[in-house]
């Protein structure tokens, strides 16, 4: 199980700097929300943690990174492209084998998405996308999630879903969420962005929802 360490992050765009510097500890087991309004530098600091962590981490970026001419099985097998011979995932495209597809609907299955299984992923919906997404990231199995905004075109019930599936699979991760709510229930640890900076850091147990208001 992994964790990361990182110290003295930072991010410039045109000679501003718009994050940090920042130093960060995650320890292994460790469930970290991410909050803060739109702008404040989640988005940066989860790219500068990706480039940090190392190569069994997952990441879900708000840019999703789907092929949308390619089947919601295909996309989702991508996550594990790298673990595969040119080969063996040539005939995953042309005629998915067995136990990759039977994988693959496993996950659609518990994120309500079995059916969409042989659909291309450009005729899916803003909200099947992101599920897509999310089936991807958890069958790449990886050691630690890096996740932006991973629910925030579902709704309660289904955006619960999902935060399930990503906390069981993923017990190291690092979520950016516009819910404070979920942001609460899904984390041991909420990290506070504002203006680039890290405003609060404390474990979810000791906030309210009435503590992470002020950072949106």
């Amino acid at each position: 199980m992994a964790g990361l360490d990182v110290s003295n992050l930072s991010a410039s765009y045109g000679g501003e700097r718009v994050l940090g510097p920042l130093t960060l500890s995650l320890a292994p087991g460790q469930r970290v929300a991410l909050v803060g309004r739109s702008g404040a530098g989640k988005s940066t600091l989860l790219s500068l943690l990706y480039d940090e962590a190392g190569p069994k981490t997952a990441f879900l970026p708000q840019e999703l990174g789907l092929v949308d001419t390619l089947s919601v099985f295909h996309n989702v097998y991508m996550g594990q492209l790298d673990r595969h011979s040119i080969f063996y995932s040539l005939l995953n495209l042309l005629l998915p084998l067995r136990k990759p597809r039977q994988e693959v609907h496993a996950i659609l299955e518990t994120l309500g998405l079995a059916d969409k299984l042989r659909e291309p992923a450009g005729e899916l919906s803003g909200g099947q996308r992101q599920r897509t997404a999310v089936a991807r990231a958890l069958y790449q199995q990886g050691d630690m999630l890096l996740a932006d905004e991973p629910v925030s075109a579902l709704d309660g019930p289904l955006a619960r879903r999902v935060m399930d599936a990503l906390t069981q699979d993923y017990p190291t991760s690092v979520i950016a969420l516009h819910d404070v709510d979920l942001a609460l229930a899904y984390s041991d640890r909420v990290i506070g962005i504002q203006d680039g900076h890290i405003a609060l850091d404390e474990p979810s147990s000791r906030l309210t929802t009435a503590d992470l208001q002020p950072l949106y």
